[in-house]
């Protein structure tokens, strides 16, 4: 046999070696979720649990319930102190850009910091969940296999999102979830067969890990679902798919307002988590279900045991203590937020409609496990996800009717009110739309003042033709020069095609001044626009040089963007995360 064949029939091919780091992969990532929930558990029964006994005595004690998620946020301030800028707020949304614009490249530290971070943040009260922190641990610890085995940046994408799954996968017990958070949410839906194998091996063997440790359990016991009578009870679901999306829709704001607030708030950062503290466990005196990650009050709720009222006035609460908590810089994620509202909203909603139709209509339970499913297609744009969740906790194909109906509806009427989910809209507001495409995402993300070149030429307004043409002489690849007045803000832009119509009038010629001949109408950009934005001027103007100015009010020249350099920085950045250079230059050349 052939030495070269001998070797090429022995040794594994590409798909082959995927699936095996995939499951190297899923145990790193099961065994991470098992980390996270022990230290969770740690944090809890050390702090909440004696804090709360104390708290639950009753009288003037109950007043000490806030110092509990406090203690919390007191012990992230060393960390915060020792690593500025990764431990406080919601990180989803920086995951995400990681992960689909910079290739998915991420530091070993962010998976201890992430795991302490949150376990104090959750496990004293405070209101959030662990399932994004956890894709977030399985991703980071995803990158660094692929970083390891030194990978494209495209496969090291590929391998984050594994890293995601297994984490889901592991803490849901739910392996196909898993699979589908990854693809829809992590992956936002542009993946390819390969990689979707990738991510069904990781997620399997996450929870093979995973159930080897806690059992087969699943992270809600929800009871015996039943279709009671479904030509009464689907058009009531298709009904909670619209409340479900219009409370989404509220859920997305109120959480971004809230946020904003905090930050626009002028006292220290370290101040600020302890605020959001106090409110949360003020709350907490009167209603203690908002606190932590809910799960617990999840399955009363589940199990048809929720009072209407309660969980009426849980729905808005248990926003508000998610968007303080996160807003004001506790650790966490909303996943679990999400099922709590979902699962009251739900529970209050069947309440009714089994009071009103006893009959025709399954008990409040039945409509919260569908609403824990379809609030989190709605908040977060998941379909797939919340479905094969639902499904794979009941292990009933009878929920598949109702929930695949509510989440889609919720999701329609959510988008009418906010396009994006609850984890792009930071991204939005960055100008970046990671739905539109891998290049022009990449595009958005790269800023204008990291281009520019900030060696210009001026020339005063009041120069004759003759100097202008003693600069052309001395530039070396310039064409475009910036006209300025005398207090050095540009008032034009001048170039060798405005020099031709005078240079065959002498007298023209002689008379004219750079102020004279120049274009003054100029197109500008300023630092903070980003490459997309540029290409579409070159591309409206058919120019090759545009100025950079200070501010649109302030036209203070501070570097010329050459259409060459932008394609240059773009086909950089593209070659930083393994995307083929030929196919990507195309598209901008």
């Amino acid at each position: 046999m052939n030495p070269g064949r001998f070797k090429t029939f022995f040794l594994p091919g590409e798909n082959t070696r995927m699936v095996i780091v995939a499951s190297l992969i899923g145990v790193i990532a099961g065994l991470a979720n098992i980390c996270f929930r022990t230290v969770l558990e740690f944090v809890h029964h050390t702090i909440f649990v004696p804090g709360y006994a104390i708290a639950s005595q009753g009288g003037w004690y109950i007043l000490l319930l806030p110092l509990i998620p406090i203690s919390g946020m007191v012990l992230l301030i060393p960390l915060a102190i020792l690593f500025p800028g990764e431990i406080y707020g919601y990180g989803f949304t920086k995951f995400l850009r990681k992960v689909n614009i910079r290739g998915g490249s991420m530091k070993f530290r962010k998976n201890i910091l992430k795991i302490i971070s949150c376990s104090l943040t959750i496990g004293t009260g405070n209101s959030a969940g662990v399932e994004g922190p956890i894709a977030q641990v399985g991703g980071a610890l995803g990158s660094m296999v692929g970083k390891m085995f030194k990978v494209s940046g495209n496969r090291t994408k590929v391998y984050t999102a594994a890293g995601c799954a297994g984490g889901v996968a592991a803490m849901f017990n739910a392996p196909i979830a898993g699979v589908f958070f990854a693809a829809e949410i992590v992956l936002l839906g542009t993946y390819e067969i390969s990689s979707f194998s990738v991510l069904v091996v990781s997620s399997a063997i996450a929870t093979v890990v995973s159930r080897s440790y806690y059992g087969e359990n699943p992270a809600f016991p929800i009871p015996e679902f039943e279709l009671i009578n479904p030509l009464a009870e689907i058009p009531l679901y298709m009904i909670l798919g619209v409340i479900m999306g219009l409370v989404a829709g509220l859920h997305i704001y109120v959480f971004y307002e809230i946020r904003d607030r905090f930050a626009a708030l002028k006292t220290n950062q370290h101040i600020k988590p302890i605020i959001g503290a106090f409110i949360i466990g003020s709350s907490a005196i009167f209603f203690p279900q908002i606190m932590g990650d809910g799960y617990h009050y999840i399955k009363e709720v589940l199990a048809g045991n929720g009072v209407m009222w309660v969980m009426f006035i849980l729905i808005f609460l248990k926003m508000l203590a998610t968007a303080v908590t996160l807003g004001s810089g506790g650790s966490g994620g909303v996943f679990a937020p999400a099922l709590f509202i979902g699962a009251v909203l739900g529970g209050a909603y069947g309440s009714v409609v089994h009071q009103v139709f006893p009959a025709v209509t399954a008990s409040s339970g039945a409509y919260a496990a569908v609403g824990l499913g379809a609030f989190l297609a709605a908040s977060t744009h998941a379909p797939i996800t919340a479905i094969f969740l639902l499904f794979e906790m009941t292990g009933n194909h009878l929920i598949i009717i109702p929930i695949m109906l509510t989440s889609i509806i919720g999701i329609a009427v959510a988008s009418r009110l906010n396009p994006d989910s609850i984890d792009t809209v930071d991204l939005t507001r960055e100008g970046i739309d990671i739905h539109e495409g891998r290049e022009i995402a990449i595009m958005k993300s790269i800023r204008v003042g990291k281009v520019i070149t900030e060696e210009v030429d001026f020339i005063s307004e009041d120069a004759n033709v003759n100097q202008l043409l003693e600069i052309f002489q001395m530039a070396k690849d310039s064409f475009y020069f910036p006209v300025i007045d005398d207090t050095g803000h540009m008032v034009g832009i001048i170039s060798l095609q405005d020099v031709k119509g005078v240079l065959h009038d002498k007298e023209l010629r002689l008379s004219a001044t750079v102020g004279d001949i120049c274009t003054r109408n100029v197109l500008t950009l300023t630092p903070d626009d980003n490459l997309y934005t540029a290409m579409t001027y070159f591309d409206v103007k058919g120019i090759a040089e545009i100025p950079v100015v200070e501010s649109p009010e302030d036209q203070w020249v501070v570097g010329m963007l050459k259409r060459r350099d932008v394609v240059d920085a773009y086909n950089r950045e593209v070659l930083k995360k393994g995307i083929s250079e030929r196919s990507a230059s195309i598209k901008l050349t």
